[in-house]
């Protein structure tokens, strides 16, 4: 197996009155992505999710969306982890992050879960932190006690445009994380603009 990414998850929360939340932004990429691979996202009741093989730059890979709550997204990872013998450091976790401005998109490798449920649920499940995340800024609110209000509630229209718009760009470093070129996907993210 190669050193690169094998699977990408979406973060978010399941049914309609979610789906268009800033807590769903992971989701929002992977759906992206599906969409770019003509690859349709299945529910699969053994890994708890939406599941689909993506095909890109010459590599297979899976996608996954979990059908459980934010805070259970680790049954979901793991089971499919375990499923096909994914080891974290292949995996990319898609999640919000309210550290980071509005469509300021970041990749990052290991670390703490930093107060995200689903982060702390698959690092819990996964025994380990050694994952990519590509984090998709969402702002903060500017309280901490209304941090859970605000990614529960969809952003503004101009600002679901801007997240849009830098998730179709964050694929472009799709080739070199199926690669495993890390350094190089984050230079390419990160210098941006």
């Amino acid at each position: 197996m190669s050193s690169g990414i094998h699977l990408i998850v979406g973060l978010g929360n399941p049914g309609a009155e979610y789906e268009n939340t800033r807590h769903n932004a992971g989701a929002w990429f992977v759906s992206e992505l599906a969409h770019t691979c003509h690859t349709t996202l299945r529910p699969v009741s053994k890994f708890q999710g939406f599941h689909g093989i993506g095909h890109l730059h010459g590599h297979d890979f899976h996608l996954l969306i979990p059908s459980t709550f934010m805070n259970l997204s680790g049954q979901s990872v793991s089971a499919l982890a375990s499923y096909y013998k994914i080891s974290p450091q292949n995996i990319l976790i898609a999640h919000d992050e309210i550290d980071l401005a509005v469509a300021d998109v970041r990749l990052k490798f290991d670390g703490g879960h930093g107060g995200h449920n689903g982060l702390r649920d698959i690092i819990s499940h996964l025994n380990s932190n050694q994952f990519y995340r590509l984090r998709i800024g969402v702002g903060h609110p500017g309280v901490s006690h209304e941090v859970v209000n605000y990614v529960l509630k969809p952003p503004k229209k101009s600002e679901r445009e801007e997240i849009d718009t830098a998730l179709q760009q964050a694929q472009q470093i799709l080739p070199n994380l199926l690669e495993g070129h890390f350094q190089k996907a984050m230079q390419q993210l990160h210098t941006r603009g």
